[in-house]
């Protein structure tokens, strides 16, 4: 049994390594909304769910401003809602940090 654990957990790593090597980008394949949510799914399968309450402008537009995006390497961009949404920051849990006030140092 411990042998087959070994063999597992070396097969997982060999995966992991060639799957998620250095320079590896997950970048979004579609977007949809609902009433409260924006769907993003990745490159790599995941499906986010994002409330729309992050992103004051998604949330205040109609449903065809919201529908006019475009995806790009690393986010979504709305052009005439000047809104550019990252993936990073999607996976980091960020919503609009336009009007956060910054921290004194």
């Amino acid at each position: 049994m411990l042998e087959l654990l070994r063999s597992y957990l070396k097969s997982l790593n060999k995966t992991k390594r060639r799957f998620w090597r250095r320079g590896m980008t997950i970048s979004a394949k579609t977007v949809r909304f609902d009433d409260a949510t924006m769907w993003v799914e990745l490159s790599d399968a995941r499906v986010l769910g994002v409330p729309l309450v992050w992103f004051p402008r998604l949330m205040n537009a109609s449903d065809e401003e919201r529908n006019n995006y475009e995806l790009s390497l690393h986010g979504i961009h709305w052009d005439h809602l000047d809104e550019d949404i990252s993936v990073e920051g999607l996976l980091h849990g960020r919503g609009d940090v336009t009007h956060r006030p910054h921290n004194a140092a």
